[in-house]
């Protein structure tokens, strides 16, 4: 395997872009729902960055310094400038900041996969390198084959496992449940929108306590 797969927590984490175009706004669009602290710099911004919130993305106009990249916990360098890709690249590796080349993997210390998402969960493909239309595809299938039903399913699951662990129960004690509820199909029940049998099953699991209602909720209310 020629990547090590991982997901980062980068809540709250300096990251900078260097380049003010379709992919440099692609990539501080994805930082900044990620909770990132974005600094994009570049002597001019497409139209692209319009409809961002720049409120949380701080955009910089200049010419790219060699200081920029210090303190960075990611850096992207994504201008039309493979000399001056190169350069933030080499800038970046000495300070051993990770550093990611639009369009040359070979050049970059991570690759950026493709994305699937639906709520909490997240499908990401990789061709590592070798053919990106090919990810883009795939995922293309992913999403037909990942509807929404599982980001409403996790909702449900997420939020039974923090009133389970708030009752006291050991996480090992409730593997059987959530076993249970996806044994008896509950989302394919979320699929159909059969909020009844959602239920019913939900209190032959859990008990009558437990209503999909006040689970599904109880997160969007926080």
């Amino acid at each position: 395997m020629k990547y090590y797969p991982i997901f980062l927590d980068i809540k709250d984490k300096d990251c900078l872009i260097v380049g003010g175009g379709p992919v440099g706004a692609r990539k501080a669009a994805t930082l900044q729902r990620c909770g990132a602290n974005v600094k994009v710099i570049s002597d001019h911004f497409s139209s692209w960055f319009d409809g961002l919130d720049t409120k949380s993305i701080c955009l910089e106009k200049k010419e790219y310094e060699r200081q920029d990249v210090k303190g960075m916990f990611f850096v992207f360098a994504a201008t039309n400038n493979a000399d001056l890709n190169r350069q933030i690249k080499d800038d970046a590796s000495l300070l051993n900041i990770l550093c990611n080349v639009a369009d040359a993997p070979d050049n970059s210390d991570f690759l950026l996969p493709s994305i699937v998402e639906r709520g909490d969960l997240i499908v990401a493909v990789s061709t590592s390198g070798s053919s990106p239309a090919m990810a883009k595809r795939i995922k293309q299938d992913l999403e037909n084959h990942f509807g929404p039903e599982y980001a409403q399913f996790l909702l449900l699951m997420g939020n039974i496992r923090k009133r389970l662990l708030s009752s006291g129960r050991a996480p090992d004690d409730n593997k059987a449940i959530f076993h249970a509820l996806i044994e008896k199909g509950v989302l394919e029940l979320i699929q159909a929108n059969d909020d009844i049998k959602i239920n019913a099953v939900l209190c032959d699991v859990l008990g009558k306590e437990y209503t999909y209602e006040n689970l599904v909720s109880s997160r969007s209310d926080e």
